[in-house]
């Protein structure tokens, strides 16, 4: 079976826990020395290797086609398929020659992907099968998964409360940009966590290094932007933080699903603001994509702003999205946990957009602000907004309550921010129909930020994993497969998952036929490492 898949180092990490697991798997990449090259095309002619790991950009051969036929490849399995679709979070154009290729080989075709809506799983189907293909849809709920999104107030401080509560867990935290995820590595290194970063900015060999130390470690955190992404398989990764908001529903649910692939508990955190909003809008708009795909990336941007400001369980709106059913409550996600509270706010939001067209949809946020609340200053007073019927209606209202108010006033589609005009704020029509048709609006009342060194929400303490009386057994038996995974050369989590040694903790097995009863821990696993891990639980 030939595999495609997208990057070099999640070739290497399957292939390890393949082989762990008894199985014969290699990769074909640009990361193999020249003899483990000729080794691994010696097994395939041998007839000897299962599984054969390959980067769709090592397609581009044109001879690579008929080598393959030689070999007596099987079938074909295309891993994170919604590279392929132009509808995709990840669109790739290596992926394009990925259909001629199963119809050359004449073999059975499978393809893939843990996150695609309608639109995008046909645009798989038409690209990658000469006929219309089976389709198995599978669920899309992670339960184990926590879930939270908070408006940004103070969120350098809202990164720190988050992580403190969670040290010594593994975490990622997702940044817009290289230069803030090397600025949240420092910042978290400096209160003492152990962080790295990790971008397309950095070279080849130091990205590899960091995300070997990342998957083969305990307790790292890697501050990165996207470029970590579908790289990341390492199962005992415990939150996710996304220290701004992604693109599209389909991105928000890629990065978050790194967090708790053994099904133990997980969470992940999704920090936003106006900035990020903005950000996104402006790069849709300002990309060399047509205007249908404009159009529905700006649909999708939109689909993300509601779940973040949903006040329903943001569960059953997530599952909603990829067209499957879910009645909330889950009772796990923030919403579920801490209602939000709603209130009428149509006589604000018409005060909001009143005050934007009074003023001639020049101004940002803070300038409007100050007019609502009847804040008088020279510049006021020069452009005569003093006199205004909007100025001061709005001064029973905090700066802010205003902040808050214009930011889902945004979110809504009730204004939009012109960058060519340094970010003035302006009424769409969507707004016009508010002001000339009255409401309801509702919005949500955000909960005070708190004040520097205080667990803020969404810093909640993490659900736990052990009991007090198991932790000390836990750290030995982490202990051990550190020191097993170093000798094996592999990660961490291929002698075990997380999970599994949570299992081990709380259980005891005393026997190897109760040992193998556990998670994850298969006949291969059994043989090799279940003498060393039933000793170190007789000695704790």
């Amino acid at each position: 079976t030939v595999v495609i898949s997208p990057l070099i180092a999640l070739m290497q990490d399957q292939v390890a826990a393949l082989r762990a697991n008894g199985v014969a798997a290699g990769a074909l990449s640009s990361a193999a020395t020249p003899e483990e090259t000729e080794t691994l095309r010696a097994e395939l002619r041998q007839g000897e290797l299962r599984l054969l790991y390959m980067a769709p950009e090592r397609l581009a051969n044109p001879s690579i086609g008929a080598w393959l036929a030689r070999a007596g490849v099987a079938r074909l399995v295309i891993d994170e398929a919604h590279c392929i679709s132009q509808w995709g979070h990840d669109f790739r154009p290596d992926y394009l020659r990925l259909g001629h290729l199963g119809t050359a080989l004449r073999v059975p075709v499978a393809a893939f992907t843990a996150t695609a809506d309608e639109a995008t799983r046909d645009d798989i189907a038409e690209r990658l099968f000469p006929r219309p293909p089976r389709i198995f849809l599978q669920s899309f709920d992670r339960p184990n998964l926590r879930l939270a999104f908070a408006p940004k107030s103070a969120p350098k401080q809202q990164l720190l409360d988050f992580v403190r509560a969670r040290r010594g867990q593994s975490g990622i935290v997702y940044c817009a940009t290289r230069r803030k995820a090397d600025e949240a590595a420092e910042q978290l290194r400096a209160e003492g966590v152990e962080a790295l970063s990790y971008h397309a900015g950095l070279d080849g060999a130091v990205r590899a290094e960091r995300q070997r130390q990342f998957t083969r470690g305990d307790g790292l955190v890697m501050a990165a932007t996207v470029a970590f992404g579908m790289g990341v398989d390492k199962p005992d990764v415990r939150w996710v933080v996304q220290s701004g908001l992604p693109k599209s529903v389909e991105a928000y649910y890629q990065e978050i699903g790194r967090a708790g692939r053994d099904g133990a508990p997980a969470e992940a955190l999704t920090l936003y603001g106006i900035d990020d909003i903005r950000r996104l809008r402006l790069q849709i708009d300002e990309s060399p994509a047509p205007a249908d795909k404009k159009r529905r990336d700006h649909a999708r941007l939109q689909t993300l702003l509601a779940l973040a400001e949903s006040p329903r369980c943001r569960r059953e709106v997530l599952l909603g999205y990829f067209g499957e059913r879910f009645q909330g409550p889950c009772n796990t996600c923030d919403v579920c946990l801490s209602p939000p509270e709603r209130f009428d706010a149509t006589r604000a939001v018409q005060m909001a957009l009143s005050a934007i067209l009074r003023t001639g949809e020049r101004y940002g946020v803070e300038y409007l602000i100050q007019v609502l609340r009847g804040e008088a200053d020279d510049r006021v007073g020069r452009f005569g907004h003093d006199r205004l019927p909007t100025f001061g209606v709005g001064a029973e209202w905090t700066k802010s309550q205003w902040r808050t108010m214009f930011r889902q006033i945004f979110a809504l589609g009730f204004a939009r921010i012109d960058a060519e005009r340094h970010n003035a704020w302006a009424v769409t029509p969507e707004g016009r129909a508010v002001l000339k048709e009255g409401g309801p609006v509702e919005l949500r009342v955000d909960r005070a930020a708190p004040r520097s060194g205080k667990r803020g929400r969404g810093a909640a303490a993490p659900p736990p994993l052990l009991k007090p009386q198991d932790e000390p057994l836990f750290a030995a038996l982490k202990s051990l497969r550190t020191e097993l995974a170093r000798e094996a050369n592999a990660p961490a989590y291929v002698i075990f998952p997380d999970r599994t040694l949570v299992e081990m903790a709380t259980r005891r097995p005393a026997s190897l036929d109760a040992l193998g009863a556990l998670h994850g821990v298969g006949a291969a696993k059994l043989d090799r490492f279940g003498a060393a891990f039933l000793k170190a639980i007789r000695d704790n």
